[in-house]
């Protein structure tokens, strides 16, 4: 069943809240987001940040132990701007560097819906001819955490949140573990494109009408997100610092290889060792985010 959330009440935490939508398993949700700032696809500004959501959803049927599954079907941009920051944050770059950058000045793109792409409104030197192609993503979401905690929708954990990996966009299907009744699913802050890290503390922030399907994985058992495109699969670890979060995707991809895959530690291990690809998420907020990618021409269900 298709169905559309129509948001009156955004969050900056992602929690065990009450739902303003309650969907069954596979059903299709529709919802318009807002930016990162909270304002809308008319330019009215209506909630604060960090990262406004949208929801929750209570999908029917999930329950702790499930994971939801929420296929990413479509993205759609709803404004023709963005905006990012000018300067790298200052913790992406040598500490004696750092009083040389920039300042930290709003910068707004112009996004081309017609031929999918977006480039400085106002070009500076060296830039002028820029133009790049649109890679809509989803920079924020997830299902409420364990122990009835809510938490900063600027940050991240096992229960997803601001994680800001560019392959969060269309075609690409993701599981979260479940720790409450319904799941309680958030969803904002859409980027038309980022580059990896988000290093300059934004992707170009815009609003999207985003489609989703969700569904409830019984019994899965799954620790921390996991990710499948058309021709990787994916986990992510968040948290700081950066090795952590590295370990975290690791061990995600060990079990699921050995779950799934029907392979044993030590043949995962030879695998990963010879093709594991590590991707960078957010760098910019407290907690990191790494991606472990393996492709799928390497696997055999």
């Amino acid at each position: 069943m298709l169905r559309r959330l129509v948001v009156e009440t955004y969050h900056n935490v992602i929690g065990k809240l009450p739902p303003v939508l309650t969907v069954n398993d596979g059903d299709i949700v529709v919802t318009d987001t807002i930016d990162a700032a909270g304002f809308d696809k008319s330019g009215v500004r209506h909630a604060l940040g960090p990262n406004p959501m949208n929801g929750p959803i209570f999908v029917s049927g999930a329950e702790p132990g499930d994971a939801l599954k929420v296929e990413i079907l479509s993205m759609t941009p709803t404004r023709d701007t963005g905006w990012t920051r000018s300067s790298v944050a200052a913790n992406v770059v040598d500490p004696e560097y750092v009083r040389g950058l920039p300042p930290r000045d709003t910068a707004i793109w112009t996004i081309d819906q017609h031929s999918m792409t977006v480039r400085l409104q106002d070009p500076i030197p060296g830039l002028e001819d820029l133009v790049l192609p649109m890679r809509p993503m989803i920079g924020c979401f997830g299902v409420a955490p364990s122990l009835g905690q809510s938490i900063s929708t600027a940050t991240s954990g096992e229960y997803g949140g601001n994680m800001d990996y560019r392959l969060f966009g269309p075609g690409t299907t993701v599981c979260l573990p479940v720790f409450e009744t319904g799941a309680l699913f958030f969803v904002g802050d859409c980027h038309a494109l980022q580059g990896d890290g988000e290093i300059v503390g934004t992707g170009i922030e815009t609003t999207f009408e985003v489609t989703m399907r969700l569904s409830v994985v019984k019994e899965a058992k799954i620790t921390w997100p996991r990710g499948e495109t058309s021709t990787d699969i994916f986990t992510i670890g968040n948290a700081r610092p950066l090795d952590q979060a590295l370990q975290h995707a690791t061990t995600e991809m060990l079990e699921w290889l050995g779950r799934d895959y029907g392979l044993g530690k030590t043949a995962a291990s030879h695998l990963l060792g010879q093709v594991v690809r590590y991707d960078i998420g957010n760098v910019f907020d407290p907690a990191y985010t790494v991606a472990c990618r393996v492709s799928k021409e390497w696997l055999k269900r």
